[in-house]
């Protein structure tokens, strides 16, 4: 455990070194955060989205909504924002963020002063995700203690390293590295609390219900299922509830972004767009998704089902998650966190995660050089190296797509050698003699 906690300290602080040529000029150039990769969502929404006032996220007056545009993430992650800007504040915010009410926005406070917050309002939610990082790691190692050391790959993994400042999904990823782990546990209610909260981060940990669903059919444990259920569906509402009882209109504001969005960064869709030249309506976007994901969804329930033996959790959930993301609208650099500790879990072999990874380091880079204008093709204003590197980075996952879906279906080729303990796990019965 400390080996490998020290490990991703190290490997967390390198991807805070990564973010040293933006943070040393406060986010303020907009070439260099695309030319040198140090680009972050964290610093934009602290004067965006409100938080330089301390502008609760879901709040309904219309003042407040006119200056500043709501949160488009799920509620535990704006909550997270929100907390980490209360404790900004108390470091180097003003005395009285309220009365920056009746300054234009654009003019809050000096800028080598609004610089200073924004700063540590980064430095801030560093240490926070850093924390959570940890916590995932430690997770991890608990997962199967015959295999500790399957956590180290995620603790010096590239992917972590470059992405884990862009955004804050590592609330969501160390929620799931924990649902992981009570489900080893033997602990259902609790697995279902960490997937609730969750969703309540990011939408994707839903997912891990379909790998308990699959389970439980298996093994016929209805009323851990049902437990299971019942305890993530109260824990979503209830985090919920706060946001939604502030402004309801605000709190719905993460629903239709999402569904108001078209093909974008990463994802296939905007490959056939931008090589097509077609423009691909949301609508049609989120249909065909829909119905691209259930048939992806019945497929590995199906190899779920089949499989000579029990599949364990962590390769359900990163085959369901992992075609989730490759129907998505949109494809950001910093999902691949989704996947990390579903991956290293399911397939515990540095060269399927490596070869893995190594598309997603590629895309990393092309992704910020497109932004930038650098891949654009001489004749024209098209990208078609960054269509390669989607491509490439789709590839990769696949890959390693089809080695876990073959560990399920031939379980003499996983590295695991017999299914972690779960939950559900039926109990012997007791001798009469």
């Amino acid at each position: 455990m400390r080996v490998v906690l020290l490990l991703v300290a190290v490997c967390f602080a390198l991807g805070m070194v990564q973010k040293a040529p933006c943070f040393a000029d406060s986010w303020n150039d907009g070439q260099a955060r695309y030319t040198a990769m140090c680009y972050s969502d964290l610093p934009y929404l602290y004067t965006g989205r409100g938080f330089a006032e301390q502008a609760w996220p879901y709040d309904g007056d219309e003042a407040v909504r006119e200056r500043y545009e709501v949160m488009e993430y799920p509620v535990a992650t704006s909550y997270l924002v929100y907390g980490v800007s209360v404790l900004t504040h108390l470091v180097a915010g003003p005395d009285d963020p309220a009365a920056r009410a009746d300054r234009p926005v654009d003019d809050l406070a000096p800028p080598a002063v609004l610089d200073r917050e924004v700063r540590a309002f980064v430095v801030v939610n560093a240490l926070v995700l850093a924390l959570l990082t940890l916590g995932a790691a430690a997770f991890l190692v608990g997962v199967n203690p015959r295999r500790p050391w399957d956590a180290a790959a995620f603790a010096v993994s590239p992917a972590l390293a470059l992405t884990g400042l862009v955004n804050w999904d590592l609330l969501a990823v160390v929620l799931v590295a924990g649902a992981l782990w009570a489900f080893a546990r033997d602990r259902p209610v609790l697995t279902g609390i960490l997937v609730g909260a969750g969703v309540a981060a990011k939408l994707y940990p839903l997912f891990l219900l379909g790998a308990v669903l699959v389970i439980c059919v298996r093994r016929r444990a209805w009323s851990d299922l049902a437990g299971c259920f019942l305890a993530a569906l109260l824990t979503w509402v209830v985090l919920n509830l706060p946001a939604a009882l502030s402004s309801r209109e605000a709190w719905g504001v993460f629903w239709s972004f999402n569904a108001d969005r078209g093909p974008d960064l990463g994802s296939l869709w905007l490959v056939w767009d931008q090589a097509t030249g077609a423009t691909t309506s949301p609508e049609t976007v989120n249909r065909v998704s829909l119905v691209l994901f259930a048939l992806w969804c019945v497929g590995v329930l199906l190899v779920g089902l089949r499989a000579p033996s029990e599949p364990r959790m962590a390769q359900l959930a990163f085959l369901v998650v992992a075609g989730f993301l490759l129907v998505n609208k949109v494809y950001s650099p910093q999902y691949v966190l989704w996947l990390l500790p579903l991956a290293v879990l399911a397939r515990p072999r540095w060269r399927d995660l490596l070869v893995w990874q190594a598309g997603e380091v590629l895309y990393f880079a092309c992704v910020w050089w497109y932004l930038a204008g650098i891949l654009e093709a001489g004749s024209g204003d098209e990208s078609p190296f960054y269509w390669v590197a989607i491509l490439v980075r789709v590839g990769c996952q696949l890959w390693l797509v089809a080695v876990v879906t073959r560990d399920v279906l031939r379980p003499e080729h996983d590295p695991v050698d017999r299914p972690d303990r779960g939950p559900l796990v039926p109990r012997p019965a007791a001798r009469v003699t």
